[in-house]
């Protein structure tokens, strides 16, 4: 036996220590009490020993190493689990009526003529850990306040409609609709949660998978931060996310858990539902997800409670002397596991207990059928109670229950733990009649056998249904619902928009600055300045907004806990419990789902917030695009800043910085309302626009409208023009002015420009007019993407009321009278500005940053894409020559005059290499 000197002082997953010996015997002597622990009772023995010494040395506050697994077992032992109140009998009696409701309506969506799908295994496999939440913990919004925050996994819709039919929510000409939105108006059923589609019932789209457990985190630490600002008392809210082990392997389900642990948020609750399978097949076949989740989540510093074993093991592990059950549990593969979901008691008498006479003598006294039915914890109710209560009490850290289930649970032989059963939607009659014998479900065989299978619902007076009431009545209403309870804001009026629309001077700006000026004026409003949300991605400093640093404060929980390296200087970085700036690390994702949480409390908890999330223009739509459809989808509102824009203003940072398509992008987003200004006095005009429409009133939108803005600004300083006494303010909003006539020259043309191009625009209007006798307008096009909607939307109006006036194009009626040819030019790829080409009235040519973009000067970045001045006024020549307004031979002389084939001829112009 080794000696203690000879031991390696590394603990293995834990801490070495450095701290001396002052009692060595005493060291040795506990290391000889464990040595003869190992040599007189084995190593199962000392294990248990030293697991028992872990867990008292926690209870008295001693700092140890935290283990990164524990045995699969369930967290909450037997004697420790709570009293539950609930009635089980009837509990078990709602539960088989809703998951007969939830597979009769997949089923019969699969009726001829329809077969529109669904999924069934899914929510088979999580109905109990649904119906104790329901029955035991979602608190509703009746009592005034948000409630409880339920993200449900989105292939359990099912369920979810089957419960609500019981109480009455949705008739069976809902379910009937599942599936059919617009051909079975006013009864359709979205397929999965989606507020934009069920904007009274679902909360939180979670269907794509990832943005639910990111989404859940953030939303808790809003509310955390609503609270911290005094804007609403979330102190009894809790969140909860329902989710699937296949889905944990995106990597927004696992990249911000560290944020939760951080922060300490008790107020949330994940429940994985580790049915063991993918929609294809295992998660971890030769592995085990729940050990490796409970590595993952213990190491990020949640409360792990793993919930694997039902009631039924509780006499067989209380038997396991040795431990050799829990080693067989240890390590049987995942795979192996399911294969047991799917044989017979015999085969798992066999395989599980038959190579080792301890565990064949456990089992002697037990049927085959009572093996076959040991069971998974996540469907045993009073052990989904105790890990919810426990997960509840919890102080100080996020909790993960890890809940073992069957997908496909009581669908019987066919789909239970099946490879294929989730893509399985459609039931047999001989499936329905033996998920019917499951159930206990008083339906006769003739009711199967004739035509679609029915609906079941014990009567509205039953006991069932009653106690369903009661039980959602003492928690607060029914889950899910969505209220929007908020009222319109008081915004402020033009004067805080004057200092913006006064122009720069002889200053220049970026319309980044610009934006900031205006925000800081905004701040400062006495109605609504409080509301704002900053939120920035590590990059505040960046785009100027230190400024508020001072101010406003970064939101931290537990303050500034030390001194500022830089707290001598006047924009010193200052961190506050009540901090108005959400600072969320170089994380893109958790950033848009700060910004998704806070652009839906006006829904959520009845206090409407403004946030105003900026970033990196390039790691907006092309890195999160799915958020931002999760945004829409979950109606929040708010601004979306998209700085350093273009595809050379940022170049001296070279291809991975150089946004010439989030434009693009943005118009695929039905809820976006994308702008690209070019000054101040614009800017000021679409955030004005911006706050009536999502946060005033109207006869159309009493609580607003349910959009969010996007604006693209800049980087590089210009400077800002005042207000014209004629501004076109409704040219602005819906898309296009006339920014600038021409003077002098006496053949026409039109220039239409956006964004950081404008300035370019201006200075081939003057060249033209000097140089080659061209009489050129310069159009300020604020938004491509809202011009080609109103077309659009004209045309379709158009296609089905051919009877009535059509509609004009408001592009189309704006260039009326305008002598083309049209030149567009923009520091996006032509795309952007192509899209208004159908409805432009004349001659239309596009000039685009096409390509990839690269790191240079942006004289030179120009030049190579040909977006510059001078080549803005030889494609307005060329299409001048192309109608026999001027003679073909100047294209050349224009070319070689501005030596447009020589990229190191260009200008540099000002510094463009850093944001």
């Amino acid at each position: 036996m080794a000696s203690g000197s000879d031991r390696n002082p590394i603990i293995i997953g834990g801490l070495p220590s450095q701290v001396p010996d002052f009692d060595p015997e005493e060291t040795q002597e506990w290391l000889d009490s464990l040595d003869a622990a190992v040599d007189e009772r084995g190593r199962e023995r000392a294990r248990y020993l030293m697991l028992r010494l872990i867990e008292r040395a926690r209870e008295k506050r001693v700092a140890v190493p935290e283990m990164r697994s524990t045995d699969y077992v369930n967290t909450i032992p037997t004697r420790a689990e709570p009293f539950f109140p609930g009635n089980e009998e009837i509990e078990r009696k709602i539960l088989n009526a809703t998951r007969w409701n939830a597979a009769v309506m997949v089923s019969r969506a699969q009726r001829p003529g329809i077969g529109v799908g669904g999924h069934i295994a899914t929510f088979a496999s999580s109905a109990s850990l649904y119906d104790v939440g329901f029955n035991h913990f979602f608190r509703g919004k009746d009592r005034g306040d948000g409630g409880d925050q339920i993200f449900f996994q989105g292939h359990a819709s099912p369920g979810i409609y089957a419960r609500a039919f019981l109480l009455d929510r949705l008739g069976e000409q809902h379910l009937d609709a599942f599936r059919q939105e617009k051909s079975r108006t006013p009864y359709g059923l979205s397929s999965y949660p989606h507020p934009r589609l069920m904007p009274e019932f679902w909360e939180f789209p979670t269907v794509s998978m990832g943005l639910g457990p990111i989404g859940a985190i953030y939303q808790a630490r809003m509310n955390r931060y609503l609270h911290a600002r005094g804007i609403a008392d979330t102190s009894e809210s809790h969140v909860w996310a329902f989710l699937g082990d296949g889905e944990m392997d995106e990597p927004e389900s696992l990249g911000q858990l560290s944020l939760a642990a951080r922060e300490g948020l008790d107020n949330l609750t994940f429940v994985v539902n580790c049915n063991l399978q993918r929609l294809d097949g295992p998660v971890r076949g030769n592995g085990k997800i729940i050990q490796e989740l409970e590595s993952v989540f213990r190491g990020a510093g949640w409360n792990v409670i793993k919930l694997v074993w039902d009631r039924t093991w509780d006499p067989l592990l209380a038997q396991d002397r040795d431990g050799v059950l829990v080693n067989r549990m240890n390590t049987t593969p995942d795979g192996q596991f399911q294969t047991y979901a799917t044989e017979t008691g015999a085969y798992i008498r066999d395989h599980f207990f038959g190579d080792d006479h301890r565990l064949r003598a456990m089992v002697s006294h037990m049927t085959d059928d009572q093996i076959l039915h040991l069971g998974r914890g996540g469907h045993d109710h009073r052990k989904i109670y105790a890990a919810y209560a426990a997960a509840r009490a919890h102080k100080g850290q996020p909790t993960v229950i890890l809940a073992k289930t069957v997908k496909g649970w009581t669908l019987g032989p066919n789909f239970e733990g099946r490879n294929a059963t989730h893509q399985m939607k459609k039931l047999t009659v001989a499936d329905l009649k033996g998920f019917r014998d499951r159930l206990h479900l008083p339906i006769s065989d003739k009711e199967l056998e004739s035509g679609l299978p029915p609906y079941y619902h014990p009567g509205r007076d039953s006991e069932e249904i009653q106690y369903m009431h009661d039980r959602r009545k003492g928690l607060g209403g029914y889950v899910p619902t969505r209220v929007v309870r908020s009222k319109p804001l008081e915004l402020p009026g033009d004067k805080t928009y004057a200092s913006v629309k006064k122009g720069s001077g002889q200053q220049s700006i970026a319309t980044t600055m610009a934006f900031v000026r205006l925000l800081k004026d905004l701040m400062r409003d006495k109605e609504i300045g409080k509301r704002f949300v900053l939120i920035a991605p590590d990059e505040y400093r960046t785009f100027g907004m230190d400024s508020f640093f001072p101010s406003a404060k970064i939101y931290n929980p537990l303050g500034q806990q030390y001194e500022a390296v830089d707290r001598e200087l006047l924009l010193a970085y200052k961190e506050s419990p009540n901090g108005q700036m959400l600072h969320d690390g170089i994380s893109e994702a958790g950033c848009t789902a700060s910004l998704i949480a806070a652009g839906s409390s006006y829904a959520t908890h009845g206090e409407p917030l403004i946030p105003v999330y900026v970033f990196y223009s390039m790691f907006g739509f092309q890195r999160t695009g799915d958020q931002f459809w999760q945004m829409g989808d979950q109606l929040a509102r708010g601004f979306v800043l998209g700085a350093t824009a273009g595809r050379t203003t940022l170049t001296g940072e070279g291809l991975q910085h150089a946004d010439g398509h989030s434009q693009l992008l943005a118009s695929t987003n039905p809820a976006c309302v994308a702008y690209d200004p070019a000054y101040g006095y614009e800017i000021a005009h679409i955030v004005q626009d911006g706050l009536r429409r999502m946060y005033g009133s109207s006869e159309e939108h009493p609580h607003g409208e349910d959009v969010f803005y996007y604006l693209t600004v800049y980087n590089e300083p210009i400077q800002h023009p005042a207000e014209p006494a004629s501004v076109d303010v409704e040219g602005i909003l819906k898309g296009i002015h006339r920014l600038s006539e021409g003077t002098s020259g006496s053949i026409p043309a039109q220039i239409i420009a956006s964004g950081v191009a404008v300035p370019w625009a201006v200075e081939a209007q003057a060249m033209l007019a000097a140089e080659w006798n061209v009489k050129a307008d310069v159009w300020s096009a604020t938004s491509w993407n809202e011009l080609r909607r109103e077309a659009v939307e004209a045309e379709r109006h158009n296609l089905l009321h051919p009877e009535e006036e059509q509609r004009v194009p408001y592009v189309t009626r704006k260039l009326n009278g305008a002598e083309g040819p049209f030149v567009a030019v923009s520091d996006w790829m032509r795309s952007v500005p192509d899209q208004i080409a159908r409805w432009v009235p004349g001659t239309y040519q596009s000039l685009g940053a096409d390509g990839f973009g690269f790191a240079d000067t942006r004289g030179a970045a120009r030049r190579f894409f040909h977006i510059d001045a001078q080549s803005i006024v030889v494609a307005v020549l060329t299409e001048l020559a192309r109608e026999g307004k001027v003679d073909r031979s100047v294209l050349k002389q224009a070319i070689d005059r501005y030596q447009l084939l020589d990229v190191s001829a260009a200008d540099p112009g000002a510094a463009g290499g850093d944001a």
